[in-house]
């Protein structure tokens, strides 16, 4: 067994996703010294891309459009142009495209946006206008709210100044709303219902669940505010650049490099050890850009801890399983609706009443009978993703847990997408030069955060959100462990590439160590000490 390290670190992060990526930057920024480990033989985490399909197409692996990223403050205060980021959109945000050719198109121009609206319903274009004023009065509070730790006492004081009790209240109403409902309040026609209820889609509420309609309002207002836009050259360019400004500033980055345990003495987090037997020590702070059951039940699973908490985390709810498609086409794809090869990203495969089933069946555990599609079109939104005159595409579609390992359901889905784009894109088909699938297994192997193909880090719900996220507790990024933070989208805000995990936990570390270090610290073992306590009684 190797001997503890001389001198070690100031902090160990553990998992070099943009969390963690960003929380090594925060650190090494403060004067830290910072040593960031990867299990995988590259950083990124959920933000890689490679060529998979065919040479010369790259595909984004997880994610690939990034909205969240763009509007981040923690992200855009990084100034990651200057490590080689570079952002392009494609000429329109977001389309959904019916089966009839019918076509609601998301455009950057907010009166553009307003007459595709209009075309469903008379009025509609002035509805989502009103709607995207009012975006404009709240967004830097919203976001700040969102990505700073919880609570969020300083923006939520400067939003009750702007919106007053009246406004605050209908803010707090919508955020709980289902986003069925929302739409059909602002909406008369189906253009705009469709745009929020996709968007609402891209994380695993329902419909008809409470909180839908924030995720669906956030995600198509930040679609016609900053775009959905993508990293010239693949999704592992920003990765890349957060990496590069990371040891700009003397952070060390070791891939291939697992870790299998946090060392704890005295209640307080020492040292991690590799799969190899190193050990490493950290005499500040230990970030864990990990789940949080791979956390707790995983990484600390030799250390004592209440029984209250070992069964809130066996509790963990997962989002949704995913099966992904990826595709290098020989040419652009031929949408029905003209305007659908102008975005980026496409929805398809269900109406309004489809999307309603679609979260029936995932409830129930069903295999769904009509998936819902999301589609992109990387070459689109940046041509150096393949040769001239072709596209490099993916898609991705939800499934239920209990099906994620079914190898003939999940060939039964793949050829269900397959079919959806063939009813609203007639020849896609005939367009394949070559196709890539990852399955949920191959989506969790690629990236231990993604467990079943959950691609958020735990469920969206309002049950597993703020002072529930990820189990009932303060809600920060603090642990019963001193000098131990959650670094990942198990924590608030929860999943996206925003940063926010990352940079909150890093934030509190630093503060740990500053002049009310030890009061924080001490208010912290108390929080946990008295949710756990009465967890006992």
């Amino acid at each position: 067994m190797a001997a503890l390290q001389a001198g070690g670190y100031d902090a160990i992060v553990i998992g070099a996703g943009p969390n963690g990526l960003v929380a090594a930057n925060a650190l090494a920024d403060a004067g830290w010294s910072v040593l960031l480990l990867e299990a995988q033989p590259e950083v990124g985490g959920a933000v890689r891309s490679a060529e998979v399909t065919a040479p010369g197409f790259t595909t984004d692996l997880f994610s690939a459009f990034h909205p969240l990223a763009a509007a981040s403050p923690v992200i855009r205060d990084l100034d990651l142009h200057h490590h080689g980021l570079e952002w392009r959109h494609a000429p329109a945000v977001l389309a959904h495209q019916l089966d009839d050719g019918r076509t609601a198109v998301l455009h950057r121009d907010p009166a553009r946006t307003a007459a595709g609206l209009d075309a469903f319903a008379s009025g509609d274009g002035d509805a989502w206008l009103a709607l995207f004023q009012e975006w404009q009065r709240v967004r830097d509070d919203v976001l700040t709210a969102l990505f700073t730790p919880f609570p969020p006492v300083r923006a939520g004081s400067r939003l009750w100044r702007t919106l007053r009790t009246s406004g605050v209240l209908r803010l707090a109403r919508l955020a709980v709303s289902p986003v069925r409902r929302f739409g059909e309040e602002q909406f008369a026609g189906e253009g705009g219902r469709l745009l929020l209820t996709g968007n609402a889609q891209h994380s695993d509420i329902p419909p008809d669940g409470a909180g839908s309609a924030l995720f669906g309002w956030l995600l198509a207002m930040l679609g016609q505010d900053v775009g959905f836009p993508v990293p010239r050259g693949g999704a592992g360019a920003l990765a890349g650049a957060l990496a590069a400004r990371a040891r700009s500033r003397g952070a060390e980055i070791r891939t291939g490099a697992p870790v299998v345990e946090i060392v704890v003495r005295s209640r307080r987090a020492r040292a991690v050890r590799l799969a190899d037997g190193t050990l490493l020590t950290a005499s500040r702070a230990i970030l864990a850009d990990v789940t949080a059951p791979a956390l707790y039940q995983e990484l600390l699973s030799r250390v004592s801890m209440p029984a209250r908490l070992r069964e809130d985390v066996r509790r963990f709810q997962w989002d949704n399983a995913t099966l992904k498609l990826n595709w290098a086409l020989d040419g652009p794809v031929p949408w029905r609706g003209e305007e659908a090869r102008l975005a980026g990203t496409v929805h398809l495969g269900v109406d309004l009443e489809g999307f309603v089933d679609l979260a029936a069946d995932l409830a129930v555990g069903r295999m769904p009978r009509r998936p819902f599609v999301l589609f992109g079109q990387m070459t689109t939104a940046d041509p150096s993703r393949s040769p001239a005159g072709t596209e490099s595409a993916w898609a991705y579609t939800h499934l239920p847990h209990r099906h994620a390992a079914d190898g003939a359901a999940l060939d039964r889905l793949t050829a269900q997408v397959e079919e959806a784009v063939e009813r609203v894109a007639p020849g896609f088909g005939r367009l394949v030069r070559a196709r890539h699938v990852q399955s949920p297994a191959d989506l969790e192997a690629a990236d231990a955060n993604l467990v079943g193909g959950a691609l958020n880090a735990g469920t969206s719900g309002l049950h597993q959100q703020l002072v529930l996220r990820p189990v009932p507790g303060p809600g920060r990024p603090e642990t019963p462990i001193d000098g131990l933070y959650l670094a990942s989208a198990s924590a608030h805000p929860g999943g996206g590439v925003h940063g926010a995990c990352g940079w909150n936990a890093a934030l509190t570390a630093l503060r740990a160590h500053g002049p009310l270090g030890a009061v924080r610290t001490a208010l912290s073992r108390t929080a946990w000490d008295r949710v756990l306590a009465d967890g006992e009684r």
